[in-house]
């Protein structure tokens, strides 16, 4: 049975992956920094009270993961604050990087050890940290911070390659959650994970690297 590690999985796209990945039989670690009644409902491991922009936090990850392998870590706990030219906040934009690319970042060195040869690691990213498919402007901290990740990405998938390890690049669509104040032109966070689930099962040391939206199209850097 392998096992999913999942950050930022009490709610949302990180909470479906939860329950899907339960229903298909894998054996979940789910991790937020506050439990909700939904992941407890769904009777996986669950460690909380991580912030993954908190080394201290992130070294009681690692204590309470142990030496167990994984087989994949799925990267999903981020933030998105929304702020334009006119109304610009440098703290917004430092606390979106640590979040969504330092954060990350955080996570994966902190769990190398946990992966071996044959491991995927997935990080969850957005068509908004896409340079040539940018025609809106705006959303600064989210856009700039989700460039970082996606190109930390691109860094792991070449340097863990001799070690076997693989590293998808994913940006789920445009989900009906609370990030999105559940949009109506969206989708809805169990055909999005259904995607992106694919998308992972697929990923090879052939096609790691690569930047996928969940519906499969490869999309542009």
């Amino acid at each position: 049975m392998p096992t999913y590690l999942v950050t930022g999985s009490s709610r949302g796209i990180g909470l479906e992956y939860c329950r899907q990945l339960q229903q298909r039989g894998d054996e979940v670690i789910a991790v937020c920094r506050s439990v909700t009644d939904e992941i407890k409902s769904l009777n996986v491991e669950t460690i909380a009270g991580i912030d993954i922009t908190s080394d201290e936090a992130v070294a009681k990850l690692t204590q309470q993961v142990g030496d167990r392998p994984l087989d994949v870590l799925i990267n999903n706990a981020g933030i998105v604050e929304r702020f334009g030219l006119t109304d610009l906040n440098l703290d917004s934009i430092r606390r979106q990087f640590e979040a969504n690319a330092i954060g990350t970042l955080r996570v994966i060195r902190a769990l190398l050890n946990n992966l071996k040869n044959g491991s995927k690691i997935a990080i969850m990213t957005s068509r908004m940290g896409s340079i040539e498919d940018n025609t809106s402007g705006n959303s600064y901290g989210y856009r700039m911070s989700k460039v970082a990740v996606s190109m930390a990405g691109k860094s792991l998938s070449l340097d863990l390659k001799p070690r076997g390890i693989s590293v998808a690049i994913l940006h789920p669509g445009l989900v009906q959650t609370r990030m999105t104040n559940f949009t109506n032109s969206g989708i809805t966070p169990e055909t999005s994970v259904k995607g992106l689930l694919d998308r992972i099962d697929e990923l090879t040391l052939e096609n790691t690297g690569t930047f996928w939206h969940a519906n499969g199209e490869i999309l542009p850097w």
